[in-house]
């Protein structure tokens, strides 16, 4: 049967660790985000030559996005077991859907992106004059741009209400979380880097929660 010390040291960890996996995904989110957009047009109906003009940064960009889905849930694990026995079923369960299909549509429009770059660099001509570019072009504008963000807005909304219920952080940063929802449900995809939004929002949070979490330490330990 674990301490009260033991207890104590694992409630400390749990902040920690969120915090550790949060900062994990935004950074590479983030940076696979700039390398994107940086190195494709932002015209989804652009030529093709330009996609293979960039072809390592791209691809450089595809491989840091596994690595920021697991930071992801990671997170989402993590964060869950901070709520532990206070939880509201009706916001975690729309709280796990939201961030399961946000990776879910990022990894779906990574393996797209990297699918249509395999079939561009074999058979360019092929692929540009049986519209294979163009509708996977279209296909990763609508699912990041359009689905994946909505999510994110989502997942947003019900973590900064759940966040605020179980106090793990302050309620202005739960209502700036949901200022930064509001204008990722309404974007529509018409702003190139609003997307850039969620994981600036997750990397602040995650600051938020290593901070305090330092700032306990101390005090437990006294």
């Amino acid at each position: 049967m674990p301490t009260e010390g033991e207890e104590l040291r694992a409630r400390l960890r749990t902040p920690r660790a969120a915090a550790v996996a949060g900062l994990g995904f935004s950074i590479l989110m983030a940076a696979s985000m700039i390398l994107m957009r940086l190195s494709v047009p932002a015209d989804p109906t652009g030529p093709a030559t330009e996609i293979l003009s960039h072809a390592k940064t791209i691809l450089l960009a595809l491989n840091l996005v596994p690595f920021a889905g697991i930071s992801f849930l990671w997170f989402i694990a993590v964060m869950r077991d901070r709520i532990g026995d206070s939880e509201d079923r009706f916001f975690v369960t729309v709280f796990l859907g939201s961030g399961y299909i946000f990776i879910a549509t990022l990894f779906m429009t990574a393996a797209v992106a990297g699918a249509m770059m395999t079939v561009l660099a074999s058979t360019y001509s092929n692929a540009v004059g049986a519209g294979v570019y163009l509708f996977g072009r279209a296909q990763m504008y609508q699912a990041a741009n359009i689905y994946a963000v909505k999510m994110a807005g989502v997942f947003m909304i019900t973590a900064s209400t759940v966040a605020m219920k179980t106090r793990m952080f302050p309620r202005w940063l739960g209502l700036v979380g949901y200022a930064l929802a509001q204008v990722l449900l309404w974007s529509i995809g018409l702003v190139e880097w609003i997307s850039m939004l969620f994981p600036g929002w997750v990397f602040v949070i995650s600051l938020y929660i290593l901070a305090d979490n330092y700032r306990k330490k101390p005090e437990v330990a006294s």
